[in-house]
């Protein structure tokens, strides 16, 4: 059974000299701006993880190696 994707179009606007250079070099345009997306969607995601942490940590009063050591406790419980 073939699984079909969902897609979507985007459009954006890029520096003329930069989508001639990409050509080419032999760059794949689409897979080039999926890779970036998902990599700045992982970035993102993490930076709020981050953030998440850090506000649960404050209002704990614990810092991150307190934090770290009660998981590692908590770990060798099982």
């Amino acid at each position: 059974m073939v699984r079909y994707l969902s897609t979507t179009v985007i459009s954006v606007r890029v520096r003329k000299e930069l989508k001639e250079e990409a050509i080419k070099l032999g760059i794949n345009l689409k897979e080039a701006v999926e890779r970036a997306l998902e990599e700045e969607i992982r970035r993102a995601k993490m930076e709020r993880m981050r953030k998440l942490i850090d506000e649960a940590l404050r209002s704990m009063d614990l810092n991150e190696e307190e934090w770290a050591k009660s998981v590692k406790e908590t770990r060798l419980e099982r």
